[in-house]
């Protein structure tokens, strides 16, 4: 009986907080526009499996909003916004300074926080596969071709008897996928540095090109002996082997909630304004013994002064409830909750957001 009482309170406490969180920020109230309007947006296939249950779920509460969201990879939403073509973009790469410039009061809102995880394809893997940013490295630089080569070996003892030639698979769209996985190499990696860098889409010494992590995931899954990076969820939906990654401090990690969060903690305190440049932000190879050093946020783009009143306030109050009460999604789905840091810092960007001058949320 104590055991059930104790438990009681332990899920009425939690649920108590739970409710403290949501309830201490001052969210817009939910307020049906008087006309059906449409929202379209695209870019990121990182965080697309949790922007899908966002957009299902919110139909749900706001039955006149239709948000329509094309996962084209990070490239594609960019030049969309750009364009003008969408209302929102993702990207999980921040604009760099000269296109933050060029598209004047575009604003920088993370959404969430998730992991590039590198997948294999091994038949009868001993053991989870551990990894160092040097191997990898060389790998997609074309250095390691083979599976029992002496540097995995080192690591992997029971990869000895892996005679077999490594197919990498990597991103052929621009990606914001590929520009963590790429400001990771270069972080760990002056060769990398020096001959590829990092970005949404660069030159690949080696590999065959798949389009979006689903095209990577099913390239990865349908080839034996292959290699290939995904955003977590994704590896998770298909139940890829992942490999544990060296991080900064020794440590293999693999990635986690608790990993991602762990990385993401040394970031928050330094973030920059929504309206300022983002350029230079990165959380990938952080310190902490527990962080998984090939993490991101990522984010949603939108301009600051909207064209459309009706639209814009949608807009405002549908970003106001992803980065609030949209949050409670994201563990499920293999991302990390916004840090409340990073919360209230997109509360004061979201405020920004007008038509004519008037802010659609005060």
């Amino acid at each position: 009986m104590r055991t059930k009482i104790l438990a009681g309170v332990v899920v009425l406490a939690a649920a108590v907080l739970l409710a403290g969180y949501f309830l201490s920020y001052s969210a817009p109230k939910q307020v049906e526009p008087e006309e059906p309007v449409v929202l379209n947006g695209a870019g990121a296939t990182f965080p697309y499996p949790l922007i899908d249950k966002w957009v299902h779920e919110y139909k749900l509460i706001a039955p006149k909003v239709t948000i329509n969201y094309q996962s084209i990879g990070s490239g594609g939403g960019i030049k969309a916004i750009a364009d003008k073509t969408v209302d929102f973009a993702a990207s999980d790469a921040p604009l760099t300074d000269d296109k933050f410039r060029e598209l004047a009061g575009i604003l920088h809102i993370p959404e969430t926080m998730g992991a590039v995880a590198v997948v294999y394809n091994i038949p009868g893997a001993q053991s989870m596969m551990r990894l160092t940013g040097e191997i990898l490295s060389e790998i997609y630089l074309g250095k390691i071709t083979r599976w029992n080569d002496k540097k995995i070996v080192s690591l992997n003892p029971w990869a000895q008897s892996l005679d077999k030639e490594i197919l990498v698979v990597r991103r052929s769209d621009g990606s914001g996928t590929t520009f963590i996985f790429t400001d990771y190499l270069s972080m760990v990696s002056s060769e990398w540095a020096n001959t590829v860098g990092k970005g949404t889409s660069v030159s690949w010494p080696v590999g065959v090109g798949a389009k979006g992590n689903e095209g990577v995931a099913g390239a990865v899954k349908q080839n034996q002996f292959s290699i290939g990076y995904v955003e977590l969820a994704y590896a998770i939906k298909e139940n890829f082997s992942v490999a544990a990654i060296q991080n900064r401090e020794g440590k293999f990690v693999e990635p986690t909630l608790d990993s991602i969060k762990a990385a993401a903690a040394t970031a928050s305190p330094k973030l920059p304004k929504g309206d300022q440049s983002w350029a230079d932000v990165s959380i990938v190879s952080p310190p902490g013994a527990d962080s998984y050093p090939i993490a991101s946020f990522t984010y949603i783009l939108v301009y600051k002064d909207q064209p459309n009143k009706a639209k814009g306030e949608a807009l405002a109050k549908f970003l106001w409830w992803v980065v609030h009460d949209g949050q409670k999604y994201s563990s499920d789905l293999a991302y990390a909750p916004l840090p409340s840091e990073v919360v209230k810092l997109n509360e004061q960007t979201l405020k920004l957001l007008n038509y004519n001058g008037e802010p659609f949320i005060k």
